[in-house]
């Protein structure tokens, strides 16, 4: 049995009533929530305490201009579109969990299509064990999916899930406009983000790898094959085996990934010697990870002044920004801000941006920021720690930071910091708009940060004062005391400078 739910308050209700296993006024109440503004408002004032942003501008200059589009009436005429969403019907397949779980993956789609520029006219959800392998939705319902796009004037159809290339081309086929899933539209928001060389090198993988498999040819001149001279037109006993135009396509492409593959492990090297570097200065490292839109460059900006831009929209950032910090007691550490994680991230993105996701991978601590004022932050959880284990970062330590609490239910983030206690993590609530809670996360951060310092006592002779003063320098100083035979010290240095000091120790070196 199959039933479908839509999306009101975007366009006229369809006339189709939901079945018995999704209650109407369930799926009412989500065609308020979805149709809500206020699910993506913007709820502070980021030039406050967010530094100058510098890329605001640029960021805005990539917005689409609605009613400008020269889109194909036939989509069979070209090889390959480039994204460009406007009017677009979300459709989405619910196969397991709760109808709310449906809803919220809906919602989420919706936030991401107006990340990516386009209006969103209405969405529909329909109730299968699983998703139909020639249409995704089953022929009867992509029908009405067909009069839906008729009756809004919508241009493209957005799917909640990854498509293989038959249900894409089948689909179509059927609704007679663009379709698009999941998995490319967050591609295609990740290639209107990407800023650095790397960042864009790595969308361009992503991309390629999705694009490989379904490349499609229409019409004589991507099927003739050609061989040996016969491309010179020397005709009969010139021809031999050759390559469709798709092959020739393939192949390069399968050649472009080998050469950013090699791009990409080339720049990852300047960030694994600075990574080194650090190390080798015992600097410990925060990574800064979350769900995308939870607030981390916000968070990020208040403790360091960073600057980082601050947008509220999925995926604002691609690029890993490092700043440096300190604890209250003076402990030096980074604090790195990294991309955004969401659910059913595609794969493809995962690999690509390996190299960027090691800064987290490898980081001594990870504060792991969750939206409280999500209706689900429970999702955010699951979804970010998912890919965690992905990059074999599981292991880490874990501060849960739930951000936007001034505007988050009180009883939801009680419940995800008693759920968060039982897991052994240690928990912050928070707003890094107002600051509320940010004291308390500073406590937390001097707690959690590594100590590399270790508790030194020497007696340095007078004749090695540059010990002493490098002990002023790098360390902290407990007592000092002037004897006859040299300088008494006690103190909390690096290891590297306790190194340096063993000759003269009093005492044995332990951990500060």
């Amino acid at each position: 049995m199959a039933a479908r739910g839509t999306i009101e308050g975007m366009t006229k209700p369809q006339n189709t009533a939901p079945q018995s296993d999704v209650p109407s006024a369930d799926v009412g109440s989500f065609a308020a929530r979805l149709s809500d503004d206020a699910l993506l408002a913007d709820s502070f004032d980021s030039d406050s305490f967010d530094g100058d942003q510098f890329d605001r501008e640029d960021r805005q200059a990539l917005r689409r201009v609605a009613g400008l589009s020269t889109e194909l009436q036939d989509v069979t005429e070209v090889e390959y579109r480039q994204l460009r969403l406007e009017r677009v019907v979300l459709v989405g397949v619910w196969t397991e969990g709760t109808l709310r779980d449906a809803e919220n993956s809906l919602i989420e789609l919706k936030l991401l299509a107006e990340t990516a520029g386009s209006e969103v006219l209405d969405g529909i959800i329909q109730r299968r064990d699983k998703p139909d392998p020639a249409t995704y939705i089953g022929s009867g319902k992509a029908k009405e999916l067909r009069d839906i796009v008729l009756s809004t004037g919508a241009d493209t159809v957005i799917c909640d899930g990854e498509l293989a290339p038959g249900q894409l081309r089948q689909l179509e086929e059927v609704v007679k406009v663009k379709v698009v899933d999941r998995t490319a539209l967050i591609l295609d928001i990740f290639a209107q983000h990407a800023r650095s060389k790397e960042g864009k090198a790595q969308v361009e993988l992503a991309q390629m790898t999705y694009l490989l498999p379904r490349l499609r040819g229409w019409g004589e001149s991507l099927s003739r094959q050609a061989g040996g001279q016969a491309a010179g037109g020397v005709g009969i006993g010139g021809r031999g085996p050759g390559e469709t135009k798709i092959e020739t396509d393939r192949r390069r492409i399968r050649a472009r990934m080998a050469k950013l593959r090699r791009e990409i492990a080339d720049m990852s090297t300047a960030r694994d010697v600075k990574r080194q570097e650090r190390k080798r200065g015992e600097v410990p490292s925060v990574a800064i990870a979350g769900y995308t839109n939870a607030g981390k460059s916000s968070l990020l900006n208040r403790l360091t002044g960073a600057g980082v831009l601050v947008q509220n929209q999925l995926f604002a950032t691609l690029d890993p920004t490092v700043r440096r910090a300190q604890t209250s007691d003076g402990r030096a550490y980074t604090l790195t801000d990294t991309v955004g994680f969401v659910r059913h991230l595609p794969h493809q993105l995962v690999e690509a941006f390996r190299s960027t996701l090691e800064e987290v991978a490898q980081a001594d601590l990870i504060v792991h920021v969750v939206d409280g004022s999500d209706t689900d932050p429970f999702a955010q959880l699951v979804a970010v720690r998912e890919v965690l284990t992905d990059i074999d970062a599981q292991a880490v330590p874990e501060l849960v930071v739930i951000n936007k609490v001034d505007v988050a239910d009180p009883e939801i983030v009680d419940a995800v910091m008693r759920a968060e206690h039982r897991r052994g993590n240690r928990v912050v609530a928070l707003s890094a708009h107002t600051g509320a809670g940010i004291p308390e996360l500073i406590a937390a951060l001097d707690e959690l940060v590594p100590r590399i310092d270790v508790c030194i006592d020497v007696l340095v002779p007078f004749a090695d004062g540059r010990l002493v003063a490098r002990i002023h320098e790098l360390g902290e100083v407990l007592t000092e005391e002037h004897t006859g035979d040299g300088t008494h010290i006690t103190a909390k240095v690096p290891r590297r400078v306790a190194a340096e000091l063993a000759a003269y120790a009093v005492a044995g070196i332990t951990e500060a």
